[in-house]
């Protein structure tokens, strides 16, 4: 299931260029942020776009999620891109065939990146330079961002040209928007003047609830066309993807779940050109 890619995946079918760089970001955890990563990457991946996922949190759950059972073995991680100036992505990138995309694992020696590169000059700016040599090569680059606002999450930031916000559709979810903005504000501000904010995707979404739709009547109301028209429903079967080594779109191909992110696919399409 995981192979190291071709020396070059590009196709030599003729296709415009994109290279969208995606930060999937939210500061609070377990809203979806792996399950959209995986997901979105896999149904881009579906219609033909060639797709590199970065795994930048420590909990390294997108790499089991695309099939390495024991991320703790592996040799090179984005650990050692960001902290080893001689690591490069060709020497970390892995592949996961099912899903048709490569990727750039991670374990749990990420925790330690942000400590060791406190001291380096240009540090919010490093994932961006690695990845700068291997844009050509791909139409969206998908980093899943850790649950903080900390130095790898602004790497993200720095390096994207937009972000996607998954939010679980709890009031302190909301809440917790006011802070993330201000951290893409900032970064919009100092670092990165074409950040834009690519929508707001609900998740985890229980729609008989009363709470979950009244939080997302209030999320709708107040950010408008920035949430995109979907909603992504609370399923056992997000949860049971990773032991299958699959997103859901191999796994329950016909499932809400795997519609609604075909949905997503084809919304972040139609905002950057491409039918």
């Amino acid at each position: 299931m995981i192979a190291p890619p071709d020396a070059s995946p590009t196709s030599n079918v003729h296709r415009p260029l994109v290279r969208q760089v995606i930060a999937v970001a939210n500061q609070k955890g377990g809203v979806g942020k792996t399950t959209t990563t995986v997901n979105l990457g896999s149904a881009l991946a579906e219609r033909g776009q060639r797709v590199l996922c970065v795994d930048l949190d420590p909990q390294g759950h997108l790499t089991v999620n695309m099939g390495v059972e024991r991320p703790d073995d592996l040799e090179l991680t984005v650990y050692d891109l960001l902290c080893d100036a001689r690591v490069a992505v060709g020497d970390v990138r892995l592949q996961a065939e099912e899903m048709g995309v490569d990727f750039l694992p991670a374990n749990v020696e990420l925790a330690g990146a942000e400590l060791q590169l406190v001291t380096e000059i240009g540090r919010e700016g490093i994932l961006r330079e690695k990845l700068q040599p291997y844009l050509d090569a791909y139409d969206f680059v998908l980093i899943d961002c850790p649950p903080s606002l900390g130095l790898l999450c602004i790497n993200a930031l720095v390096a994207a040209t937009d972000v996607i916000i998954p939010l679980q559709c709890e009031y302190f979810g909301m809440k917790g928007m006011q802070q993330l903005q201000r951290t893409i504000e900032r970064v919009r501000a100092k670092l990165n003047p074409h950040l834009r904010i690519a929508g707001i995707l609900p998740t985890i979404h229980k729609a008989r609830t009363l709470h979950a739709r009244e939080v997302l009547g209030l999320v709708r109301s107040h950010y408008g066309d920035a949430v995109y028209p979907i909603q992504v429903a609370d399923s056992i079967r997000f949860a049971e993807c990773p032991l299958a080594g699959q997103s859901i779109l191999q796994y329950a191909a016909e499932s809400d779940g795997a519609r609604a992110y075909r949905e997503l696919a084809s919304r972040v399409l139609d905002q950057v050109g491409v039918s």
